[in-house]
């Protein structure tokens, strides 16, 4: 199975909250209570994404945390990679760690392929599709908004 681990769907949380309110500034204290997370999550996530850039932060009476650009250019994708480091399904596909099979494994090139439409698709969705509700009955994420399926392939 594969999956995301709960510090990067708080990050997501958090990111998604600060994406709807982005004419303030957020303090971890007031985050944490607006998401109803624990404070020391919420600080250890907020660490996260401001190291990756994805959010700035300002010292102060009036500081806090707010997005570092608009929601509609940031990418899932790129929130998970602050927090979970480079998306990789499989360990051939890993930049750090390579398995004993790949000197002759016949599959390591389709994992690849593999790992870079789910890396693909998740680019796609840009923070700002998150903010869309779910009764709105319309998907907010749009794959491959010019190819066509035929025959179960993708073309376009």
């Amino acid at each position: 199975m594969l999956r995301m681990s709960k510090l990067t769907d708080y990050g997501i949380v958090l990111m998604s909250y600060l994406a709807s309110k982005t004419y303030q500034q957020h303090s971890a204290h007031t985050l944490s209570d607006a998401v109803q997370m624990p404070l020391p999550t919420v600080r250890k996530v907020l660490k996260a994404l401001s190291h990756a850039d994805l959010l700035q932060s300002e010292r102060g009476a009036h500081g806090g945390y707010n997005l570092t650009r608009n929601p509609k250019n940031i990418s899932v994708a790129e929130i998970i990679t602050a927090l979970e480091g480079p998306i990789a399904l499989t360990e051939c596909v890993s930049e750090e760690i390579h398995c004993e099979q790949e000197s002759h494994c016949d599959v390591q090139t389709n994992w690849t392929r593999i790992n870079n439409a789910v890396y693909h698709a998740l680019d796609e969705v840009k923070l700002s599709d998150m903010l869309v509700p779910q009764s709105s009955g319309v998907s907010p994420i749009h794959f491959y908004p010019s190819a066509t399926l035929h025959n179960g392939e993708i073309h376009g």
